[in-house]
């Protein structure tokens, strides 16, 4: 988000004392410009991967697809524009864009984690809870649009209050709270309550439940020949995601201390280092982003088959029989009981 005022203190800083020499911005300029380079075309291979195999539609990827959706969108649209606006202090994109600048992120952040929250409900359900119905593609669908409203409900105040301020030096884009409301750091408390400290707990107890299920007891419902083998894919599946949570939870944690501190001391604000300590974790929270595809990638078969289907052009990457039937629907021949172990068991 860009930087809050109050409204009746904006007279202040209307020369831009953060200007950095040319190569300071330029190695900033390759740091943020990899971000959204990786995190666009990672999120919209897994996209693909989801949409272009029908073996890859199950519900619980339909969670991953919004995920992949969310993060895609947020590099695309404030990973640049973040950078170029907190290195230069000049805001070149109109008053639309700041609204939608400082109003993006929380949504796109909410769609995210909120996703990944369902996922973890969804393997909670599938491993302690496997005799019990699971969702339906559209009550999936109707928790995925849940997801996004409350997330424009919860980032509704910060495109109502961004506003374009035309100083004598520069143009500023900042959230003009009310005069004489004091409300900037309440907010930031709330939305990191709504958008990092709430979910990260429900997840740690569903994986923490999952974990201890998986690792130190029978799974209720498992009793085929086959269940060290589906007992070693839960696993696999539960390690995956619980690296992808932890892996938000690094990237966002300076970003929500910074404005969290920043809001209960304003003299922060004014400090030589400031910049630095702000670009430092942006790019750490933008680059939450880009994470995901290299995770699924490295850690499971399907999504690794999709990403060497989709680099085939590439001469060193080789493409197998066994990566072509990894992606493919699932055998006819299959039984009614082993699809229905295999719904329960299989995360993608």
């Amino acid at each position: 988000m860009a930087a809050s005022y109050n409204g009746s203190n904006i007279t202040t800083n209307q020369t831009n004392q953060f200007v950095q020499p040319p190569w300071r911005i330029a190695l900033w300029s390759v740091a943020y410009s990899f971000v959204l380079a990786v995190a666009v075309f990672g999120n919209l291979i897994v996209i693909w991967i989801i949409l272009a195999h029908k073996r890859m539609r199950t519900v619980t990827n339909y969670f991953l697809l919004n995920l992949a959706f969310s993060d895609a969108s947020m590099a695309a649209f404030n990973t640049l524009i973040n950078f170029i606006y907190a290195a230069h202090g000049e805001w070149y994109f109109g008053e639309a864009y700041c609204k939608f600048h400082n109003f993006f992120p929380v949504t796109s952040v909410f769609a995210s984690i909120y996703s990944m929250t369902a996922i973890a409900v969804d393997r909670y359900m599938a491993i302690i809870h496997p005799l019990k119905p699971r969702l339906s593609a559209k009550v999936t669908t109707g928790v995925i649009i849940c997801i996004w409203s409350l997330a424009v409900v919860l980032a509704f105040p910060l495109c109502y209050f961004s506003t374009i301020r035309t100083l004598p030096r520069r143009t500023i884009c900042y959230v003009a709270w009310p005069q004489h409301y004091r409300g900037e750091c309440q907010y930031h408390i709330i939305v990191t309550i709504l958008v990092y400290v709430l979910p990260l707990v429900v997840m740690g107890i569903t994986y923490t439940i999952v974990g201890l299920t998986l690792w130190g007891g029978e799974i209720p419902g498992d009793s085929s020949d086959n269940y060290h083998g589906q007992l070693r894919a839960k696993r696999k599946v539960v390690k995956m995601m619980i690296i992808v949570v932890v892996t938000f939870a690094l990237c966002w944690l300076p970003y929500h201390v910074y404005f969290i501190a920043t809001g209960l001391n304003k003299r922060l604000s004014k400090w030589k280092y400031i910049q630095q300590v702000y670009l430092s974790v942006m790019w750490l929270a933008m680059s939450s982003t880009m994470y995901n595809p290299i995770i699924y990638c490295c850690l499971n078969s399907r999504f690794r088959a999709g990403f060497k289907q989709a680099f085939r052009w590439c001469p060193f990457i080789k493409v197998s029989s066994y990566d072509e039937l990894e992606l493919r629907s699932t055998r006819l021949t299959q039984t009614r009981q082993s699809s229905i172990k295999e719904s329960n068991s299989s995360f993608f």
